[in-house]
Parts: structure tokens; sequence; C-alpha cells
């Protein structure tokens, strides 16, 4: 019976998608296309502060190298900073903002990565073994002594339960 159903099933597959017949109503819709908005945002009406700054440590015996420069007209503010990474590395970042593009930085490495060999771990003793609060014990009793003496007898001599018969 499955292969009847099977049969019927390529039949009716193969009439409905004869040529003679339209599409389906739904599939030839028209692609809609969108312009792009129009910026929800317009020009400051007022300048910014012209700004320049610079500072710069770089202290060799305590490992220490970083940086910081910027600039500004206004309008864009351009700058560096420089940072000594835990792994060796220098990081550089130059960046440019302003009020349409917004923050874009550019970010490089100097140096290469140095990773010290992991050693075990060894944990260091937080306390030494505890100082023995008491001493040994002293002995809190004596020998006892019997509280009792030689028992008293609770019972008689015995008397015989049997006699010699009488002939």
């Amino acid at each position: 019976m499955s292969a009847k159903v099977a049969i019927l099933s390529i039949l009716v597959a193969v009439v409905t998608a004869g040529p003679d017949r339209p599409a389906p109503a739904g599939y030839n819709y028209p692609v809609p296309s969108y312009p792009a908005p129009a910026p929800a945002y317009k020009a400051p009406e007022h300048k910014g502060m012209p700004f320049d700054f610079e500072y710069a440590v770089k202290d060799d015996y305590k490992g220490l190298d970083f940086g910081h420069n910027s600039n500004s007209d206004g309008n864009l503010v351009t700058g560096e900073y420089r940072v000594l990474l835990p792994d060796g590395r220098t990081q550089i970042v130059t960046y440019t903002a302003d009020h349409y593009k917004g923050y874009q930085a550019e970010v490089k490495y100097e140096g290469e990565a140095k990773y010290p060999e992991p050693k075990p771990y060894k944990p260091a003793p937080s306390y030494g073994p505890p100082a023995p609060a008491y001493g040994p014990p002293a002995p809190a009793y004596k020998a006892p002594k019997p509280s009792y003496g030689t028992p008293a007898p609770t019972y008689e001599e015995p008397k015989s339960l049997y006699f010699a018969p009488e002939y």
C-alpha cells in the first residue's frame, strides 16, 4: 500500500508543477529597497576648546613605561598613548575623535610577549605547630580502700534430709 501512496504523491507533484499553472501567490513580490536614513544629529553649534598636553613615565628600576599625548583644534582630537603590558610588549594606541565619526583607534604592539616558566605552587606555612597549653595530667585519686568486711555467712549448716529407715 505504501508503494501506491508514493506513486500517487509523485503524480500529484508532477501535475501541480506543470508550466500551465501560475506560481502560488506571495512568491513573486518585489524586493523592497529602503534608502539610508538621514542623520539624526546636526553639526555642533559651538566649537570645542583647543588643547595640547603630554606626559610620560619611564622607570627602568620598577619596570614602568607609559605615556599619553593629545591635542585638539576644537573640532578634531588626535593623540596616542603607550602602555607597557605585563607580558613585556608595549601597546600603542593612536586615535582620533570628533563629533561625526566618533572615537576611532588603531592599536599596535611593539616587542614580543614573554611568559615566565610556571613554578609549582608551594604555599608558605601560615603558622607553626601550636604550643601545648597543658602538662601531663596529675593523678586525682589514691588507691581505693575496701569499703566492706568479710561477709557473714547467710546459710546454716546443712541438715540431712535423709534418715535411716526404721525396721
